[in-house]
């Protein structure tokens, strides 16, 4: 035998011995017993999945309707035409351009202060939209998304006129007040 051949006989005779240690079947018993003591056990019945009743979505049809979250308010019917409807000269103006707070519900608009200047003696509301900008108002401003008009605006409260739907195909004044939020945040 040569030198450079018994590096590599060397070599196949531990792999072939190593194969030989591996391929023995002691020391599996208690596996083996295992196994065979868990094909003997009866077999489970898995339980159904429980039947889901379907989804019915819920549509809301009293949008026209006031709003169960607001006070109601009385209007006065001053006159009634031949199909015992109201009748009413209230409208909104549907030409005149609509302003940054009109974009935004009133409710997620809040009175944050008040700015007076001393030439003109107007005084100004600041009100905060919900996306955190800072808005100047004062009286025959617009605000809010039912036509909100300002008719008076104070250190503490601002009034304003909302122009809604009477659910019959007209309009009334509905009165709102945003008074001064005392948050700091």
């Amino acid at each position: 035998m040569r030198m450079c051949n018994l590096p590599r006989a060397l070599i196949t005779t531990m792999l072939a011995l190593l194969l030989i240690g591996c391929s023995q079947d002691e020391g599996y018993q208690d596996l083996d017993e295992f196994m065979a003591e868990a094909r003997n056990k009866p077999q489970g019945r898995i339980e159904p999945l429980p039947e889901f009743e379907a989804y019915e979505a819920f549509s809301y049809g009293a949008s026209g309707k006031r709003s169960p979250f607001e006070p109601p308010v009385e209007v006065a019917v001053d006159e009634e035409d031949d199909d015992g409807k109201a009748e009413s000269d209230i409208s909104p103006d549907m030409n005149r351009p609509t302003e940054p707070l009109e974009r935004f519900p009133i409710g997620d608009l809040t009175m944050v202060g008040t700015l007076q200047r001393v030439e003109e003696g107007a005084l100004y509301a600041l009100i905060r939209d919900n996306e955190g900008g800072i808005h100047r108002v004062t009286v025959g401003d617009y605000m809010g998304q039912n036509y909100g008009r300002v008719e008076s605006v104070t250190e503490t409260r601002i009034q304003l006129r909302e122009i809604v739907s009477d659910g019959d195909e007209g309009w009334v004044k509905r009165p709102r007040t945003l008074t001064l939020s005392s948050q700091e945040e």
